[in-house]
């Protein structure tokens, strides 16, 4: 199937899926369509068990799609900068240490745990599998999503103290969960192994260059290479502190610097007009060009689509825009974020058809779920309590905290990536790393997605 094929058939089922949500389930839309995606998938399967050609024929369809690199090079800086648009900066300014440490401390904190969590499963289970690949499951699962948590938050009554937490962690979190998982594919050195998957919007690119000595080099990250009996190449990897903390600041503070200079440049671009179909152009150009940019000069495009979708939606909107351009404005990008968010959340359900179902998988899958809220609770108590002495938060605001901390496309996204890596060393480990993350996001956006309003409700936190 050709291109137009392939989005033509995406946006179809996607129609007919939010017309049957709408018409028979009533879930909130995202929830409802992955919901029905799910279903769909699962039905392929079982009639795949009678006509196998109909699971390949859908198999192939998906590995056309290229869920990772739709995903991380398209979709995400159109779904930032339009969720970004809407986040009072002001009230992100107040919450900036709760914000700042749950994306920092708290992701390095659940990244450590669910990797230990995950191999101490994996042995108890009769499987050797290296730690380091268990880290990178910890990496992959730990940011929360920032499509998935604004997109439920739209629901909620919650207090804004708690909404701006869950959306401001979930905006700038991603950038600190991909360093830690580029520095983890360094510590497992691979870069040397098959053709090199380059997570380019996310993360910087990691471009291989040998050297006579064998020794493999990574851009910022550098692996060493050893020659087993049979004279093949092994990554044993030697990543340095410094090089790390070099990836992180050019990552996120170049990221950051970026989207201020692109929404800085815009905004002068938009005060100086006045035509809402020239302003809405302004701003797409600026999140398409702003995005490709990043991606060639190796930093974080989702962290500047965040800043530049922060200033545009704060200081632009009042200063530069007539009421009749904030209003097309705002209606562009929403219909843009409903159709994307509509189409992640399709691709998400139908992905499940590439997922392997046997005892191993289906066990550590579940296994991966507890896991995951265990850490994800460690990870927030423990930044929380000590603000607790310097500011007063919140009542409930861990459990909310804990309950509301979806994960999404992003961390399905980075498990596929590592399909022609991990997937081609040890298609075992692969193969039950990408089953386990469908677990947990499946279970967070269908269980804790559909329970947080009840949740609120029942702490007393609705309105």
């Amino acid at each position: 199937m050709g291109l137009f094929q392939i989005i033509a058939l995406l946006l179809t089922l996607t129609a007919l899926m939010a017309y049957l949500n709408h018409k028979l389930l009533r879930l909130p839309q995202t929830i409802g369509l992955m919901v029905l995606a799910l279903v769909f998938s699962l039905g392929l399967i079982g009639l795949s068990i009678v006509m196998p050609e109909v699971g390949t024929r859908a198999r192939q369809v998906l590995d056309q799609i290229d869920f990772d690199a739709a995903l991380l090079n398209g979709m995400l800086g159109f779904m930032l900068f339009a969720g970004a648009l809407h986040v009072d900066m002001g009230r992100l300014w107040s919450q900036k240490w709760p914000v700042a440490l749950l994306a920092t401390v708290g992701v390095v904190t659940s990244t450590a745990l669910v990797g230990m969590m995950t191999w101490c499963a994996f042995r108890l289970l009769g499987q050797d599998v290296p730690v380091i690949y268990c880290l990178l499951f910890g990496a992959l699962i730990s940011p929360t999503d920032p499509i998935a948590v604004l997109a439920i938050l739209k629901t909620l009554g919650a207090p804004k103290t708690l909404e701006t937490k869950i959306a401001g962690e979930s905006l700038f979190n991603d950038g600190v969960g991909v360093v830690v998982f580029l520095a983890l594919l360094g510590v497992a050195g691979f870069g040397g192994h098959g053709n090199e998957r380059q997570i380019d919007a996310l993360a910087m690119p990691i471009p291989i260059e040998t050297s006579i000595d064998g020794t493999a080099h990574q851009a910022g990250l550098e692996t060493h290479g050893e020659s087993d009996a049979n004279g093949e190449s092994h990554q044993t990897g030697g990543v340095e502190p410094a090089e790390v903390a070099v990836l992180f600041a050019k990552e996120t503070l170049g990221g950051a610097l970026f989207g201020l200079v692109i929404g800085g440049f815009s905004f002068l671009m938009l005060r100086s007009v006045d035509n809402y179909r020239v302003e809405v152009l302004i701003s797409l150009a600026m999140v398409a060009g702003g995005y490709a940019l990043a991606a060639a000069w190796g930093i974080s495009g989702p962290i500047a689509m965040v800043v530049s979708g922060l200033l545009i939606g704060n200081h632009g909107r009042a200063h530069a825009m007539s009421d009749k351009t904030r209003q097309h404005l705002d209606d562009f990008w929403e219909l843009i974020d409903e159709v994307l968010n509509a189409v992640l959340f399709v691709l998400i359900g139908l992905e499940v058809l590439l997922l392997t179902f046997d005892q191993l998988n289906l066990t550590v899958g579940l296994l991966a779920i507890p896991m995951v809220l265990l850490a994800r609770l460690i990870a927030v108590s423990v930044p929380m309590s000590l603000l607790r002495r310097f500011r007063e938060m919140t009542p409930h605001a861990v459990k909310v905290l804990v309950w509301g901390g979806l994960r999404g496309g992003i961390s399905v996204a980075l498990a596929l990536s590592l399909k022609e890596t991990l997937g081609q060393i040890d298609p075992t480990a692969y193969h039950a790393i990408l089953f386990m993350t469908y677990a947990v996001v499946v279970f967070s956006i269908v269980v804790q997605g559909l329970t947080m309003p009840k949740l609120l409700t029942r702490l007393g936190l609705s309105s």
